[in-house]
């Protein structure tokens, strides 16, 4: 790969919006790598020398739609940190990789080693956006295509803000001069704090970024979902399934969360596709690792709190709104009881986090004002992050819509999951798993896994 040329892009107007404060769950990845994400395209239209101006015209056109993006960090005399909405502008990388084809990036089976080069700011702290750009863009032509990835600080956005601001970018490529979803920049919501971050005394992450690893796309059809979704539905004990149900109505009768309620008459009683799937990762992940029977395994999922808060944010608020949904269960339970009863166990984690959830969790961290520690610290630990529901394929800069959608090499570690949508729709997933070699060898010979696997 060969760097062509580098620049500042500003938002083409001058912002008009202040200090934006971070809330607990932005401070929380402080010591989280930069997201990395983008799209793989086949070859656009415009020649190159048409094509880089009109993207970085279009990144500045995007960047006065969301002008944290141009700034960066300061913290106050108190401790607290802002985003200074001051237009100090983002980088922009036009690069080449000509020896490279669509089909070379992705036919082999793990993702390919190349996709980590197409993204800037490799390894880059979230903390050190108070001295560098929150955001860069590079662009890298192909022989037969291009890739577009993002780099943004996670103390900044989360997953839902990110693909807003991507949708966005493609969408003024485009010629839209009006986009509909435009995000929500206010702070009075229960996530934010006036306690003051305490701050490790050496800033790094929390994992160790040298492990080795393998990286590979699973792909899940809508079928093979949902034959999962009834395996596991038709499995559940009737006596389980009812306390269930007596359990959630006496929580609905506790709360006015609506959500509770409709669960408590049977409406969202069943476990969902997403439950049984990582119900099923979590399973054969840790039948993979051969851990001790007793040892407790944890299945961590991210979860958008944007609905589930009292009261709600809207879908479009710009920032971080996730916690986790965290599931414990001993290992010799997860790998000898059926899959429906670690669906059980996903569900009925899912099913208790409510607004309270929400509320409790802000409490805690106001006891103990610290950031997320990424990792699998336990060797024992799966995380499931990014969702299948995110709209990463509804991009089109103007040439059609994305063929893939990878990520770099950010926050990466054994037993780090990410959901994607599949690129045909209707209910398919493509997951990101990042495994110890000899665990992905044996998830990849595991017959209860690989039946469901499509690709």
């Amino acid at each position: 790969m060969a760097v062509i040329s580098k620049c500042t892009v500003v938002p083409h107007q001058n912002s008009t919006l202040g200090d934006l404060k971070l809330s607990i769950s932005d401070l929380n990845m402080f010591l989280a790598h930069y997201i990395q994400k983008g799209c793989l395209f086949t070859t656009p239209s415009h020649p190159s020398h048409t094509l880089i101006p009109h993207l970085t015209n279009a990144l500045s056109r995007t960047l006065s739609i969301f002008p944290p993006l141009a700034g960066r960090f300061k913290t106050n005399a108190h401790g607290h940190v802002y985003i200074a909405c001051n237009d100090a502008g983002v980088d922009f990388i036009h690069a080449t990789a000509t020896n490279l084809s669509v089909t070379d990036l992705l036919s082999p089976s793990d993702v390919h080693s190349a996709f980590k080069k197409f993204f800037p700011f490799h390894h880059k702290l979230s903390y050190t956006a108070h001295s560098s750009p929150i955001m860069a863009i590079q662009v890298t032509e192909l022989a037969d295509g291009i890739f577009i990835g993002c780099a943004v600080c996670h103390a900044v956005t989360d997953g839902s803000s990110f693909w807003n601001f991507f949708n966005t970018f493609s969408a003024v490529s485009r010629g839209l001069i009006c986009p509909s979803r435009l995000p929500d920049f206010h702070r009075e919501s229960i996530l934010m704090s006036k306690v003051v971050l305490r701050l490790p005394q050496e800033m790094k992450v929390t994992f160790d970024v040298d492990s080795p690893f393998r990286e590979r796309i699973f792909s899940f059809s809508r079928e093979s979902i949902q034959k999962l979704k009834g395996s596991v539905n038709n499995s559940r004990k009737i006596f389980g399934a009812e306390k269930e149900e007596v359990d959630v109505e006496l929580m609905a009768k506790l709360s006015n969360d609506t959500a509770l309620k409709k669960v408590a008459v049977g409406e969202t009683t069943e476990i969902s596709s997403f439950q049984a799937l990582c119900a099923l990762m979590w399973r054969c992940v840790t039948r993979a690792r051969n851990l001790e029977k007793g040892k407790t395994t944890t299945l961590r999922m991210a979860v958008n709190v944007r609905q589930r808060s009292e009261p709600k944010l809207g879908d479009c608020y710009f920032g971080n709104a996730i916690q986790s949904i965290v599931t414990h269960a001993v290992v010799g339970d997860v790998v000898s009881m059926d899959l429906g009863w670690c669906a059980e166990q996903v569900h009925k984690s899912v099913t208790a986090f409510s607004s309270d959830t929400v509320r409790r969790n802000v409490e805690n961290w106001e006891r103990e004002p610290k950031c997320f520690e990424l990792g699998n610290h336990d060797g024992a630990t799966v995380q499931m992050g990014s969702s299948p529901r995110f709209p990463m394929y509804d991009n089109d800069f103007g040439w059609g819509r994305p063929l893939a959608v990878r990520s770099g090499g950010a926050n990466k570690f054994d037993g780090k999951l990410s959901a994607f949508p599949g690129r045909n729709g209707g209910g398919s997933t493509d997951l990101e798993v990042v495994l110890a070699p000899e665990t992905m060898a044996r998830l990849e010979s595991d017959p209860e896994y690989m039946i469901y696997v499509c690709g």
